[in-house]
């Protein structure tokens, strides 16, 4: 995985939409034009395994938000951690007949046959985020995300090389498959020892005490990657309150984790760049729709990863505290 200061990775959907934006002036308004005309705008419902208040959720939906906003398109959003309930709102889409359905699969068994019945419904689906590895296979015409284990082979390069030795990899969401291998490949490629810890990502006192627990009981512990940004806020104080002199990493940004790199309290992060998911994921359903498109040939269109230090993060600090990055 190639180290760098930041973001270069451009994954094919934004090329895509690059080319468009790069049609002369009257040649792709006419292009869209036509292509829209004729019939009423579309409907795209996204349903994920997180919702409102999740500060990386937030942002793609701000991403789907925009891309809906620029083709005229309603969008619809709803999320249910519970697999089942996630599946019964993708159901809940199905019978609205909507134009497009954008799902994640972070439990992806729980997913299988509602996907399948929007698929003989002739609704196209696109999944972002997890479950890259049965996107395809469950009928979904693009997955927009990052390979979760070459993400975590990635930040476990990055603990080994800011020193750490021995590691905590906090999992805040039993059962996700995406932050499981998120851990396995870290685990792979770090060269020390790692243990898994289990949080409750949704309960933080509970997850500052877990980790601080073990920092007190293992003063030998020198790293602790986590697998969210508030998650990563959380472990920054545990390590305080410890005592500890473990550095923090973690995967996705947000402002807050901005700041806590700048000031050096997080080393890095592994960004997926969750704002391109959500604007890609509706781009790639309306582009299908209007012109028969597909992106990716069959395999994930990438959004990262790739690893913000803390030089990067004063460079998309704008970004960040606008709520796109």
């Amino acid at each position: 995985m190639k180290r760098i200061r930041i973001m270069g990775l451009v994954a094919l959907g934004t090329a895509a939409s690059l080319a468009l934006g790069a049609c002369s002036e009257s040649g792709g308004k006419k292009a869209e034009e036509a292509a829209t005309a004729g019939g009423p705008p579309l409907t795209i419902a996204m349903i994920t395994h997180s919702g409102p208040g999740d500060a990386f959720w937030d942002i793609v939906q701000k991403g789907a938000q925009a891309a809906a906003a620029k083709h005229n398109a309603k969008f619809l959003y709803s999320a249910d951690p519970d697999g089942g309930k996630q599946a019964q709102l993708v159901q809940s889409a199905i019978d609205k007949k909507v134009d497009g359905i954008i799902v994640t699969f972070a439990k992806p068994d729980a997913l299988k046959d509602v996907v399948g019945r929007a698929v003989a419904a002739k609704i196209p689906v696109v999944s972002i985020n997890s479950g890259a590895d049965v996107s395809a296979q469950y009928g979904a015409i693009a997955h927009f995300g990052q390979d979760e284990t070459v993400a975590g082979e990635a930040a476990g390069r990055e603990l080994a090389e800011i020193g750490a030795k021995k590691a905590l990899c906090v999992i805040h969401e039993q059962g996700n498959v995406g932050l499981e291998d998120r851990c396995a490949g870290a685990k792979k490629t770090f060269g020390g020892e790692m243990q898994n810890l289990f949080v409750q990502g949704t309960n933080m006192p509970q997850v500052k005490s877990s980790i601080t627990a073990k920092l007190q009981s293992d003063k030998s512990i020198d790293g602790v990657l986590t697998l969210n940004a508030a998650v990563a806020a959380t472990a920054v104080d545990s390590v305080k309150e410890s005592g500890s002199s473990a550095k923090v990493a973690t995967f996705d940004l947000n402002k807050d984790l901005v700041r806590l790199m700048k000031e050096g309290s997080v080393q890095f992060a592994v960004d997926q760049q969750p704002y391109l998911q959500g604007y890609e994921a509706v781009d790639a359903l309306w582009l299908y729709k209007t012109n028969g498109n597909t992106l990716g040939g069959g395999r994930p269109v990438l959004t990262g990863p790739a690893i913000v230090t803390k030089d990067a993060a004063a460079q998309i600090e704008a970004y960040a505290n606008r709520g796109t990055r």
